[in-house]
C-alpha cells in the first residue's frame, strides 16, 4: 500500500506564532499567499485539519478558485479533495460549516462515537500512520495538512512528513501563550538534524519557505 506524500502548511509570525489568543481567526498571510494555498488545495487529493481547528477557525478547507475546480473535474477528479479530521473524544459541532459544504469529508477518531456520525464517515486510529494507510488505501497521493498545533506536532514526531511549507508573516505577535506552529516534542534526529531547504519564495510581503524533513541537509547539498 503507498502512503500519500504529506505536506504540512502553515503560516507563522516572525516570532513563530500561527495566531494570537483573541476569539476570532487571526490573519496571518496576505491575498497572493492565500491563492497559492488554494492552488495547493486544488492539487491534493485530501486536506486535513484537526477538530481544535475547525472548532477555532469554523475552517471548511474547500478549493475556492471555481477555474481550479472545474479543473479537477476535467481531469476526473472529485470537485473538491476529500475533507479530513482528526478528533480524540469524538465531540464535534454538527454545525460547523465543515459539514454543510464541499464533497466527501471522513472523521477519524480515538472514540467509539462521535456526535456527527450522520455528517460523515468516521474511522478509529491508534496512531497517525493508521490515517495514512487508510487514505492511501482510498487512492489519496498528495495530502495538504494544515493544523493545528497538536497535528502538526503529531506528524513531525512521528517522522510522518514529507515537506513543510511554511508561509512567514512580518509581523510580531507578542504573546507567551498564543499557539506555535508545534509543541515541544521529541522529534526523530532532535535538534542536530537539519531539514532540507528546498526552496525560498517572496509572495507580496510573506517569505514562503519548503523543507524537505525526510531528506538532511548534508544529504542534498
Amino acid at each position: 500500500m503507498t502512503r500519500p506524500h504529506v505536506l504540512l502548511s502553515v503560516a507563522v509570525s516572525l516570532d513563530g506564532h500561527i495566531d494570537d489568543r483573541g476569539t476570532e481567526r487571526f490573519p496571518l498571510s496576505n491575498a497572493e499567499d492565500f491563492d497559492h494555498v488554494d492552488r495547493l488545495r486544488a492539487e491534493s487529493d485530501a486536506i486535513l485539519a484537526g477538530a481544535e481547528t475547525l472548532r477555532r477557525d469554523n475552517a471548511r478547507l474547500l478549493v475556492y478558485s471555481d477555474e481550479r475546480r472545474a479543473q479537477r473535474t476535467a481531469e476526473g477528479k472529485p470537485e473538491f479533495p476529500l475533507r479530513a479530521t482528526v478528533t480524540k473524544s469524538g465531540d464535534l459541532d454538527p454545525e460547523l460549516r465543515f459539514w454543510h459544504c464541499g464533497g466527501a469529508r471522513v472523521v477519524y477518531t480515538k472514540s467509539a462515537t462521535t456526535t456527527v456520525d450522520h455528517l460523515a464517515e468516521t474511522k478509529t486510529f491508534s496512531e497517525f500512520s493508521e490515517i495514512l494507510d487508510d487514505l492511501g488505501a482510498r487512492g489519496v497521493r498528495k495530502l495538504m495538512v494544515e493544523g493545528g498545533t497538536s497535528i502538526h506536532t503529531a506528524f513531525l514526531r512521528a517522522g510522518l512528513a514529507d515537506e513543510i511549507r511554511v508561509a512567514v508573516a512580518p509581523m510580531l505577535i507578542g504573546q507567551a501563550t498564543a499557539p506555535r506552529f508545534v509543541n515541544p516534542a521529541e522529534f526523530p534526529g532532535g535538534p542536530a538534524r537539519r531539514f532540507h531547504l528546498e526552496d525560498v519564495t517572496k509572495v507580496g510581503d510573506v517569505a514562503v519557505l519548503r523543507y524537505f524533513p525526510k531528506v538532511t541537509s548534508a544529504a542534498r547539498d
